[in-house]
């Protein structure tokens, strides 16, 4: 593929439409986040009764032992830093990819300090900086696509 070609993601420019749309999703987005990141308890606490009869019955209908509490909580994180990835992808370009992996990570530090530092009731880890920070990497890739995606047809 050259560099001239139009599936070329270093040639998937944000435009000013997805800009705007991604600066209010960002700004929602980053509101959901403080909140969940800054919950006074763990934000799963409410659920987590529920969580286990759910976990329970998919063991008793054959899921395999490592599918638990942990396995959810993981995939969570993954899921819930894959938008902040895609709308740094969406708000910078692609080219910027290493950008919303940067910006998982830096968020989810930020975040798990807090909680070492300021929630005794939250309990911080490098595990969910590092799920967070696939999340971001995954949201990344996927701004890629999206981009690339979108560019041969805005050229149209």
């Amino acid at each position: 593929m050259t560099s001239d070609s139009p599936r070329d993601p270093g040639h998937a420019p944000a435009t000013g439409r997805s800009r705007r749309v991604a600066t209010w999703l960002a700004a929602a987005y980053g509101v959901a986040v403080v909140l969940v990141g800054f919950w006074g308890s763990p934000v799963d606490a409410v659920a987590g009764p529920t969580l286990d009869r759910v976990i329970t019955i998919a063991h008793r209908h054959g899921a395999p032992d490592w599918f638990g509490y942990g396995t959810i909580e993981s995939l969570s994180n993954v899921v819930f830093f894959v938008p902040l990835g895609l709308l740094v992808l969406l708000l910078a370009g692609a080219r910027w990819w290493w950008a919303g992996a940067g910006a998982g990570l830096a968020v989810s530090v930020g975040i798990e300090t807090g909680q070492a530092l300021f929630l005794p009731a939250r309990t911080a880890s490098l595990a969910d900086v590092l799920a967070n920070g696939l999340g971001a990497v995954l949201g990344s890739l996927l701004g890629v696509l999206v981009l690339s995606w979108a560019a041969p047809r805005r050229r149209r």
